[in-house]
């Protein structure tokens, strides 16, 4: 099994990342910043104008740390990686899952079955701890209409179909989301998911924390061998890692979503570590940005059980857990992917 092993995430613009030996250097200028051990990295984060130099990222490849380029405000660019790793055979397998509609659909349920109870339950946990004065409750309200749809959707017989079931549930949960939000609601009003750009404060936030989240299951999905860019959800597009994409929605409600309220209800951001672009987009500010991947590498240590394992692990690996699962589904070792309930 893979250990679990810090990402080295590099903000300071005009930084200059470099190799001594087995070593990895970060300099500003002509200041040493930082100097970590590189068995003790798993992968490295460049926001803007940050340059690696060729030796690093030789050594980089070969040691299989994945250097990862985004802007100054968290969007992709690009990645550096080295040659292909993994079994030839479990990635032919892993195609013919792909091409068949029937093998298609039983993954792309199971997903988007963990994904529904995962918001179901973490918008009852927040009704529970949290109970509504008036009458009405949208959590609950939000969360018995994601139960049916739960219930539904085993009899969906094809993959749009069961697309269908996760944007009607996506629809339900996000309508609910603003009621998640206990603490500094006039700087933090939710009116709904936008992308690109993010318009409002909590946008800012769940759009960087899902970008952190997918960087870490596609490493993982190429640790265990499989192609990033073959999923069964999402669908293939070039450029796009779709598995990762796939994997991941069992996690963005118990560990993204519930990262961003804890971050805006106990005030560890606030509304002076974002900034607005005059085209509407609002981004976190360095010092957010700080924040954020701070509070993300401590919940990433956390221990938890796995819900079908039932072995003690870190919450930083359960993506390498769930990649290496539904590698042993696509080689016939498992009757069916055990996608990530929480319990």
């Amino acid at each position: 099994m893979k250990q679990h092993l810090n990402t080295l995430y590099v903000l300071t613009q005009g930084s200059y990342v470099s190799k001594d030996s087995e070593t990895i250097l970060v300099k500003i200028g002509e200041e040493l910043r930082a100097r970590i051990p590189a068995l003790t990295v798993g992968g490295i984060v460049c926001f803007g104008q940050v340059a690696c130099s060729s030796p690093l990222l030789g050594f980089c490849s070969e040691k299989g740390i994945t250097v990862t380029y985004l802007t100054e405000r968290g969007r992709f660019l690009a990645r550096v990686e080295g040659p292909t790793r993994g079994n030839v055979l479990l990635r032919r397998e892993q195609y013919r899952w792909a091409d068949s509609p029937e093998r298609t659909c039983d993954v792309a349920r199971s997903v988007v079955a963990a994904k529904i109870a995962n918001c179901r339950a973490v918008l009852l946990r927040a009704a529970r701890d949290r109970p509504s004065s008036g009458g009405d409750d949208s959590r609950t309200a939000a969360a018995a209409t994601l139960g049916a749809l739960l219930s539904d959707l085993e009899a969906r017989p094809d993959v749009d179909s069961v697309r269908g079931v996760e944007g009607a549930a996506a629809k339900a949960y996000f309508e609910a989301f603003d009621d998640l939000i206990s603490q500094q609601k006039d700087d933090f009003r939710f009116a709904g998911r936008s992308r690109r750009p993010p318009l409002d404060r909590v946008n800012a936030l769940l759009s960087f924390v899902y970008t952190l989240l997918l960087h870490d299951y596609r490493s993982a999905v190429e640790t265990v061998g499989l192609d990033p860019a073959v999923g069964f959800l999402h669908r293939e597009r070039p450029g796009r890692p779709s598995l990762a994409l796939d994997l991941m929605e069992e996690l963005r409600p118990w560990f993204a979503d519930r990262l961003v309220l804890s971050l805006v209800n106990l005030r560890q951001v606030e509304a002076g570590s974002f900034e607005g672009a005059a085209s509407g987009a609002v981004t976190l500010t360095e010092a957010g940005r700080r924040a954020v991947l701070a509070a993300y590498q401590k919940r990433k240590q956390e221990e938890i059980a796995h819900p079908f394992l039932g072995e003690r692990t870190t919450v930083g690996l359960v993506p390498q857990l769930q990649a290496l699962l539904l590698a042993r589904r696509l080689r016939g070792e498992l009757d069916g992917y055990p996608s990530f309930f929480w319990r």
